[in-house]
């Protein structure tokens, strides 16, 4: 079983993508009414007025697992699933809704739930990246699902020495591309975890030719760590990264004409890395124009807590200067 889980703004742009699809079939729901999109959007936007300032209040979660795994995933076993996801990252106490597609071989479901829960507390998507990849181990051991080839699946905790230090690194790494829309960006993400970026130039001029990545004392090559982490790769998912959050804005600004020469560009990036998967390569392409996909870094604290803390401090100005002016 795998999950993507994202953070977005608009519960319309989600729940019409999700409930509206060819079909698609509502499982389950908490705290909204299923009858239609229109009303699960509505539900969802009354709960979401406690917390007013909170940008990213819309949770949206794909859960996958393989074709291997279909005759083992009733609808109310992929409910149960969902659910027990939901208590291990920690999403509790808030409405969701549960619905599964069948537009593709593999057996998958959409979550969409609340960052605003019942009590009017934000829910925090902080290391949801790290959280998710450890329930997701956790079911597909539990429960005996097919386990696919990849790095994400080993089991860190028996690795020692540098082959640890390298998965700590591709973990890193992977999940600052996730977010990242430039170098710097990625920089000051990995230095937070004390990894540092070397660049190799071709001589005598400025061009990156290679990169390495150092933690402690230990220090690898891009592509050593993975093939997908060459400085080539990791720059193209950036500017596509950058296109993409440009591609929304485009959209949010009514601009159709830019908006479809970034979707032209961002469909032939992705086509260009999925060449040999075209069926992958068109799901991730469908996820990054999903019109509540916006890449951008995590939000720990949450919109409204900032918001708060800029207010307070904006409040304790004035008092300050009215107090001058006395």
């Amino acid at each position: 079983m795998m999950g993507k889980p994202i953070t977005g703004r608009s519960f319309g742009g989600c729940v019409r993508y999700v409930v509206n699809k060819p079909e698609a079939k509502i499982l389950s729901a908490e705290g909204v009414r299923m009858q239609n999109a229109a009303a699960i959007i509505q539900d969802f936007n009354l709960q979401r007025k406690m917390r007013p300032e909170l940008g990213k209040a819309v949770g949206h979660l794909v859960l996958s697992w393989s074709k291997e795994d279909l005759r083992k995933l009733s609808d109310d076993i992929m409910v149960e699933r969902a659910k027990e996801y939901m208590e291990k990252v920690a999403v509790r106490d808030t409405q969701y809704v549960i619905v599964r597609h069948s537009d593709r071989a593999h057996p998958h479901l959409h979550l969409v739930y609340n960052r605003v829960d019942n009590n009017g507390k934000t829910i925090s998507d902080k290391n949801n990246f790290a959280k998710n990849v450890k329930a997701c181990k956790e079911i597909t051991l539990k429960y005996g699902y097919h386990i696919g080839e990849g790095k994400d699946l080993v089991n860190r905790q028996a690795l020692k020495g540098k082959e640890k230090t390298r998965y700590e690194l591709y973990d890193a790494i992977k999940a600052g591309m996730k977010t990242a829309t430039t170098w710097k960006q990625l920089e000051a993400q990995l230095a937070r975890q004390g990894i540092t970026i070397d660049y190799k130039f071709r001589s005598g001029t400025n061009e990156v030719q290679g990169i390495s990545f150092a933690k402690g004392n230990i220090k690898m090559k891009g592509s050593a760590i993975d093939r997908s982490l060459s400085f080539a790769r990791i720059d193209a998912t950036l500017n596509r990264n950058q296109q993409v959050q440009q591609y929304h804005a485009a959209r949010e600004a009514n601009q159709p004409f830019i908006a479809n020469q970034l979707r032209d560009s961002i469909r032939q990036s992705v086509q260009g890395e999925y060449r040999h998967n075209p069926i992958v390569g068109k799901g991730i392409l469908e996820a990054l124009l999903e019109p509540q996909f916006v890449a951008g870094p995590p939000d720990p604290m949450g919109d409204a807590d900032i918001a708060r803390r800029k207010r307070k401090k904006h409040e304790a100005e004035h008092s300050q200067s009215q107090g001058i002016s006395r």
